[in-house]
């Protein structure tokens, strides 16, 4: 057994130990946060104009914060903020310092991208919780020489744009290109494939030199890395990928829900892996899994500070817009099986920030969370309320009942005879698949999760529709607006995207022909 191995493990271990004595939950956890943000940035112009020493010096300093600073979203924030520091004129204006960095949000097909501060701090910040997942990994039966073994990366380049006064890139890149030092024997693809743009390019050059890595972990969005593996097993002949890295034990993913991707992953692997979700966005690293048995939780101790809005129409209107008051609750206000939009205020200069992402708590004592959504991407034509949640897990009982491997989806929702319809689009690679057993399959597996769309079924929402598409497709429309590969996913509900897409799957059905 290998000294190295043995060691790491050893140290992992008792590291965990330590790590788990330490109370990480809790309000008064999350208040102390609050205390070191306020602190660190009253010196700031946003601290100056919203008072963070006098919020500091109040009896109540974070019920005092939640009323004297408004709450924003990206538009808001840049245009009062961020945007003198992508000016590059001024420093010291949501965080101290100037900001070096900016990363390009993943969106999705139909977004454009959002150039999101990175800090210095947020860096450290991030760093030190992706070393948390690591002693996560004592809680796993992982032989003693997988602490040996490469950990493959799979993100956006590490070659940045060089902008006037910074750079900017996707977050994976811009980590990826300054790991630790300690780390650099084990990350892969390496430094050259690493800064590789073009993303055909960069799958090719790992493909190329997959054989010659030993893999023990790899990390990335479902969708690209299910891509990359599949030419891995074609270049070289495999039946599967544990054929040419045996010791592949460990992935994380984050980004989509990874449900609908786990029966073409198993197809693909020849023994068992473990499979940790993370929760890292652009503006911090919000929440990971730390052990087999649990989902994510949040992470409270580390530079980001949560507030929670009730996911209704008292707070958004129908196209996922915040209203100007939204209710804004604490930790302990929460109520575990409700939708909440998240609010964060970060170390990178966020404040009372709408990140944009929906969740559920499934332990308020814990703080384990499912993410459920996106504030704008829900379908609410006629009130049926149709939250991203609601669409995987009926694409889970579709895909279970009738054996399919459907890994990619979308709706959109159009006019129907005066009122209206859903439009969906189904990734399914097999021929021949009963289309109309489907659509009633699947109509009938979201009447059982969402009352709202139950009822308007029987009203306004008077029919579905359903449409499959080959996977590679989706994948194809992401190349084609400039978004492949790295963090970018495709949306599951098509918004002001559907015509374009319509007309991109007719142009793909003729040139199939």
């Amino acid at each position: 057994m290998a000294v190295v191995g043995v060691l790491l493990n050893g140290v992992v271990r008792k590291k965990r130990a330590n790590f788990n004595k330490k109370k990480l939950v809790g309000p008064d956890v999350q208040d102390q946060t609050l205390k070191f943000l306020l602190s660190k940035a009253r010196q700031t112009q946003i601290g100056k104009k919203y008072n963070f020493t006098g919020i500091l010096e109040s009896e109540n300093p974070t019920r005092t914060f939640q009323r004297s600073v408004p709450v924003y979203d990206y538009e808001k924030i840049y245009s009062e903020w961020w945007h003198k520091l992508v000016s590059g004129e001024q420093k010291n204006v949501c965080w101290p310092g100037k900001v070096k960095y900016f990363g390009l949000t993943s969106g999705t097909s139909n977004d454009s991208s959002k150039r999101v501060p990175l800090t210095t701090q947020m860096i450290r910040s991030i760093r030190k919780i992706g070393i948390r997942q690591l002693l996560a990994l004592a809680d796993f039966d992982l032989p003693a020489n997988f602490y040996e073994k490469s950990v493959l990366m799979l993100g956006g380049s590490t070659s940045l744009v060089k902008m006037e006064t910074y750079f900017e890139g996707d977050l994976s890149g811009i980590l990826a290109g300054r790991l630790p030092f300690w780390f650099n024997r084990f990350y892969k693809p390496g430094k050259p494939i690493a800064r590789e743009r073009e993303w055909d390019k960069k799958l090719d050059k790992i493909v190329k030199e997959a054989y010659k890595w030993d893999i023990g972990g790899i990390s990335g969005v479902p969708a690209w890395v299910q891509i990359l593996l599949e030419r891995i097993i074609e270049a070289y002949g495999l039946k599967n990928i544990h054929e040419i890295w045996p010791n592949f034990k460990v992935y994380a993913h984050g980004g989509v829900n990874f449900d609908p991707y786990r029966k073409s992953f198993a197809k693909l692997l020849g023994q068992e892996v473990y499979f940790l979700e993370t929760y890292l966005a652009s503006e911090g690293f919000l929440a990971y899994q730390r052990s087999r048995e649990s989902v994510m939780q949040l992470v409270l101790d580390n530079c980001v500070f949560f507030e929670f809005i009730p996911f209704n129409e008292q707070n958004f209107s129908t196209d996922g817009h915040l209203v100007p008051h939204p209710q804004t609750l604490l930790l302990d206000e929460v109520e575990e099986g409700k939708e909440y939009a998240l609010l964060i205020s970060t170390c990178a200069g966020a404040w009372r920030y709408l990140i944009g992402d929906t969740v559920k708590f499934t332990s308020v004592e814990q703080c384990e969370i499912v993410i459920t959504g996106r504030t704008k991407h829900f379908l609410s034509l006629c009130g049926e309320h149709l939250s991203v949640d609601n669409m995987t897990r009926a694409m889970q009982m579709v895909s279970d009942e009738l054996g399919l491997d459907i890994k990619e989806f979308a709706v959109a929702g159009i006019p129907y005879h005066g009122l209206f319809a859903h439009q969906w689009y189904l990734g399914i690679d097999e021929l021949d698949v009963p289309v109309e057993t489907i659509k009633e399959k699947l109509d009938k597996a979201l009447k059982t999760l969402n009352d709202d769309y139950a009822v308007e079924r029987k009203a306004a929402l008077k029919e579905i529709f359903v449409e499959i598409v080959p996977n590679r497709v989706f994948y194809d429309y992401l190349k084609f607006k400039g978004k492949e590969g790295g963090q970018h996913k495709f949306p599951r509900v098509l918004n002001g995207m559907a015509k374009e897409w319509a007309q991109f799957i007719t142009e793909f059905r003729n040139g199939a022909q």
